[in-house]
């Protein structure tokens, strides 16, 4: 593979880093049974008894997917990451962007405008990066898949002329 086929790997790496400190955080309520996150706007009792889950379960999933997420960040620029189809590589970093981008956005308007969840701008700021972080993992990665795609086609289609010649 040709370095200009490899994806940009900070990114992902920054991605990874940020999914598995959402996934501490996520843990460490997890061990109280709280609902929330570290640093973010508290959660009333209330809010925690009307939840459908039992805060301590919610926290472990919540904990379990930041894993997964950093997994699959780190996946894009692994060899082993290759081996998914790229197909389905991008739909599922498409899903995460949705996700991801759904909390960041509620980060980013609570913290600026104001819905009454309690993010403050420091929050916004940090969804803002967030999201820009992951739109150039995505970026990157389906750049350079795109063009490993187009390197092995072109080899095939050398390798085609040469036999019927």
């Amino acid at each position: 593979m040709v370095d200009s086929d490899r994806p940009r790997r900070w990114p992902a790496y920054a991605v990874a880093v940020l999914f598995l400190g959402y996934a501490a955080g996520k843990a460490a309520f997890a061990l109280q049974a709280r609902l929330g996150f570290p640093g973010g706007p508290p959660v009333s009792a209330a809010e925690a008894a009307g939840y459908f889950l039992d805060p301590a379960t919610a926290q472990w999933l919540a904990t379990a997917s930041g894993v997964l997420g950093a997994c699959v960040a780190i996946a894009t620029v692994t060899a082993l990451g290759r081996r998914v189809p790229r197909t389905l590589m991008l739909l599922v970093l498409a899903g995460m962007l949705l996700a991801v981008g759904g909390g960041a956005g509620i980060m980013i308007v609570d913290g600026f405008v104001g819905l009454g969840v309690g993010w403050q701008w420091h929050h916004g700021v940090l969804g803002m990066v967030v999201i820009g972080l992951f739109l150039e993992m995505l970026r990157s990665y389906a750049t350079a898949t795109r063009r490993a795609v187009a390197h092995r086609r072109s080899s095939l289609s050398r390798g085609r002329l040469r036999a019927d010649g």
